[in-house]
C-alpha cells in the first residue's frame, strides 16, 4: 500500500501521543476527578484527560510546577486557599449563549404575565451572563412597567464567568445573534476603545443580581420564592444521586405554580417524583399538577 509521495517509514508518527512538558499520571487524574467531584460535584469521564491537562497546565505554569502531582499537594496543604477557586473555575464548562433553547422564552412570557406580585426568577447556571440577561429582557417585554419590580438571581460556581457576566459587555458578533429589535432596545453599541464590544443597557442589568455559589453547598445564598428556576445544561454534569439531592431542594423554592427549565439533554422525570413534566424540558411541581393546577 502506498503512503504517500516523498513519505518515507519512521518520518512520521500518529498525533494521539505528543510530547507534553507536564506530568500528569494516572494516579494524578484519578485525583483531580475525584477532587473536582468532592468540591462541584462534577463527574469528569475518562475520556476528559486531555481537557483536564489543557486547562490545568495554566495553573501549574502559574506555580512554575511542572508535576500535577505537586499541584495537588499544594492545594491539599492548603484546604482554604483561593488556588481552589482557580482550580473549579478551570474545570467548569461555560457553553452558553443569548436566547439559548428559544422555545423556553415564551414559555417564561406566558407565564409571568400572569403572575401576581413582583416577579422573581433565578438562573442557577448562570456563566457568563447571557442566560439571565435574556431572562431579563423576556420580563421587560412581557410585564411592561411591572418590569421595574421584577428580579432575576444569578449564581454560579465559576467566579471568573460571574465577573464577566456583571460587566454585561459581549462580542457584537455574539450580540448579533440576537433579533434585531431586541439589538436595539437592550444593548449599547460601543465606541472608540471599546468599538466591536455591546453593554447590556442599564435598565436589564439592574434587574440582574450575581452571586457565585456551589450547588453542592449545605447552604444557598437564595431565598425563594421563585416563579421559575432556570437549572439548564449543568445537571448532566451531575451523577443521578447529585442531580436527585439537588431537585429536592429545588422544590420549596418554587411557587406552587412555578416552572422548572432543563437543558435539551438532560430528563428529571426518571431521577425525581418531586416534579413533573408539563412541557418541552420543562416541569412544575407534581403535587400541583396532580391537582391539576
Amino acid at each position: 500500500m502506498s503512503q504517500g509521495p516523498g513519505v518515507e517509514p519512521g518520518q512520521w508518527s500518529g498525533l494521539g501521543h505528543l510530547e507534553r512538558d507536564l506530568v500528569l499520571t494516572d494516579e494524578d487524574f484519578s485525583r483531580i476527578r475525584q477532587l473536582i467531584y468532592q468540591r462541584a460535584g462534577i463527574v469528569l469521564a475518562e475520556h476528559k484527560r486531555e481537557m483536564v491537562y489543557s486547562r490545568l497546565a495554566k495553573r501549574l505554569r502559574h506555580h512554575g510546577l511542572t508535576r500535577f502531582s505537586d499541584y495537588l499537594e499544594k492545594l491539599a496543604r492548603q484546604p482554604d486557599a483561593r488556588e481552589w477557586e482557580a482550580f473549579t473555575n478551570a474545570l467548569t464548562t461555560n457553553l452558553t449563549a443569548f436566547f439559548r433553547e428559544m422555545h423556553h422564552f415564551p414559555l417564561l412570557a406566558e407565564h409571568v404575565r400572569k403572575a401576581s406580585g413582583p416577579v422573581r426568577i433565578w438562573s442557577a447556571a448562570a456563566s457568563t451572563g447571557e442566560e439571565p440577561y435574556s431572562i431579563a429582557m423576556t420580563l421587560h417585554e412581557s410585564l411592561g412597567a411591572r418590569a421595574t419590580e421584577a428580579r432575576v438571581v444569578a449564581t454560579d460556581i465559576d467566579t471568573e464567568a460571574l465577573t464577566r457576566a456583571r460587566a454585561g459587555v459581549y462580542p457584537v458578533e455574539q450580540v448579533r445573534k440576537i433579533d434585531e429589535s431586541r439589538v436595539k432596545r437592550f444593548f449599547q453599541k460601543g465606541r472608540g476603545q471599546h468599538e466591536g464590544l455591546a453593554r447590556v443597557r442599564p435598565e436589564v442589568s439592574s434587574m440582574v443580581e450575581f452571586l457565585s455559589m456551589n450547588l453542592l453547598a449545605p447552604q444557598w445564598p437564595v431565598k425563594g420564592p421563585f416563579d421559575a428556576i432556570f437549572c439548564r445544561n449543568v445537571m448532566i454534569y451531575f451523577d443521578k444521586q447529585t442531580q436527585a439531592r439537588i431537585l429536592e431542594r429545588f422544590a420549596p423554592l418554587l411557587k406552587d405554580d412555578g416552572l422548572l427549565f432543563a437543558g435539551h439533554s438532560e430528563n428529571f422525570s426518571y431521577i425525581s417524583k418531586v416534579f413533573r413534566l408539563r412541557g418541552q424540558t420543562v416541569y412544575t411541581l407534581a403535587e400541583m399538577a396532580g391537582a391539576g393546577r
